[in-house]
């Protein structure tokens, strides 16, 4: 059988074990948070001369020159030219799929005017220039690409920056396939903390950019907290996890593989299974160990599992709904007879599965959602990355002559009443007319 917890919701101290398991994580915050700001501030100082020198320690990859570290757009396009047309079809109908659903993000600008002629309103612009972080160390996902450049296209963001490393110099093909398909216009084989510290204040050859968006690891996560203020950032990523509640009626190895489909990309990726049925639950454990076996990623898996997963035996359906509020997982599947009635009770997830011929893999890919979610139990006030994350809004007010003689006394003496004397005459002027 697995390595993994099996918690009882009426175990006496099953919130605490529940609790320790959704913060488990690799340890040595400390050490990471020192190590990154040390490389935030040489990137500062140094520029294109530390970035050559990270990139060398780090992914193995020497370059003579700054400029080296940019791919020409003809390598991005020849990318593109040489897709099977298998892996072109699939890519086209993921857009396809991504883009519509990317479409009804979009915030319009509006406006209303009152009777004395006052407008106020909402104008709505997108980002002049983003960077787009795609991770490249264990795996390469070129599907982040897609779920990072395709919002902010619709969006209308005028320039995209990609950053991606490439561990002793390999570029994954499909990477730059996208890239070229996204027409995206700068990508840079530059990772980790110095890549995302050189989007945030650019460098001799990178270029700054308004917003730093997409996930990576304990590094990147680390640096996009210490360069915030001076760059936008998306959300902070913590390792991937999926919650699944199950009312026993599902096949168990599509359980046990739906599990597995998020604890194979890390060691401290969380999977969890919630369900009423003990017995269902054995099912599932013997499904994951005969599984097991036939992944290539297993040992990460095993890990991931003895780190950050659990089979939990929960009362009921309404209880394992209180519980993933409490959790507010990333992923939340929900294969259950009557799934439409049982996400009316979530409140806290970053995407919702309904039902057994939901899983989350589809969304990971095609389904048309963003796959970029906020994990780490921040689904209690985050989102899905979307078109809105690459829009700003401003406000506009304009006062008729009558509008601002009206509002005059009312700022008037709120202003007094703070002592901003400077502030109440100036709405005084326009009253007095």
């Amino acid at each position: 059988m697995p390595d993994i917890s099996r918690l009882d919701t009426a175990q006496a101290d099953f919130k605490a074990r529940f609790t320790a398991l959704l913060t488990a994580g690799p340890g040595a915050e400390r050490e990471v948070w020192d190590q990154v700001r040390a490389i935030v501030d040489d990137v500062r100082a140094r520029g294109d001369a530390a970035l050559l020198e990270y990139t060398r320690r780090f992914d193995q990859y020497a370059v003579a020159h700054a400029r080296n570290l940019e791919i020409p757009h003809a390598r991005l396009q020849d990318a593109l030219d040489a897709l099977p047309s298998t892996q072109r079809h699939a890519l086209e109908t993921a857009a396809e799929r991504l883009t519509a659903y990317a479409e009804r993000q979009k915030t319009e600008p509006w406006e209303y005017t009152e009777q004395d002629g006052t407008r106020l309103g909402q104008q709505v612009t997108p980002l002049d220039r983003v960077g787009l972080y795609v991770p490249g160390g264990k795996a390469a996902y070129p599907s982040t690409l897609l779920m990072n450049a395709i919002p902010a296209r619709v969006a209308g963001v005028g320039e995209l920056i990609l950053t991606v490393p490439t561990p002793n110099g390999v570029v994954n093909d499909m990477v730059l396939a996208v890239a070229a398909f996204m027409r995206v216009d700068r990508v840079f084989t530059v990772g980790g903390a110095q890549a995302v510290t050189a989007l945030a204040y650019g460098t001799e050859t990178i270029p700054a950019v308004d917003k730093i968006v997409g996930p990576g690891n304990t590094y990147v996560a680390t640096a996009k907290r210490l360069v915030f203020g001076a760059v936008g950032i998306d959300m902070i990523a913590g390792p991937t996890e999926i919650m699944v509640v199950c009312d026993g009626q599902v096949d168990p190895d599509w359980i046990a593989m739906d599990l597995f489909s998020q604890a194979e990309h890390e060691e401290f990726a969380g999977a969890v299974l919630l369900c009423p049925h003990s017995d269902y639950l054995e099912k599932v454990a013997r499904a994951m160990d005969n599984l097991l076996p036939t992944m290539p990623r297993a040992d990460i898996i095993r890990a991931a599992l003895r780190n950050r997963g659990a089979l939990i035996q929960v009362c009921d359906l309404d209880e394992a709904a209180e519980w993933v509020n409490f959790a507010a997982p990333e992923h939340l599947e929900l294969a259950v007879a009557d799934p439409v009635t049982l996400a009316q009770k979530i409140r806290h997830a970053g995407a919702i599965f309904l039902g057994a011929h939901s899983p989350e893999a589809l969304g990971d890919y095609c389904a048309g959602p963003n796959h970029v979610l906020p994990t780490g139990r921040t689904a209690r006030f985050s989102s899905p990355l979307g078109v809105y994350d690459f829009q700003k809004r401003s406000s506009v007010i304009y006062c008729s002559p009558r509008g601002a003689a009206a509002l005059a006394p009312v700022a008037a003496t709120l202003a007094r009443e703070e002592g901003l004397v400077a502030h109440a005459e100036s709405a005084e002027y326009r009253g007095r007319k």
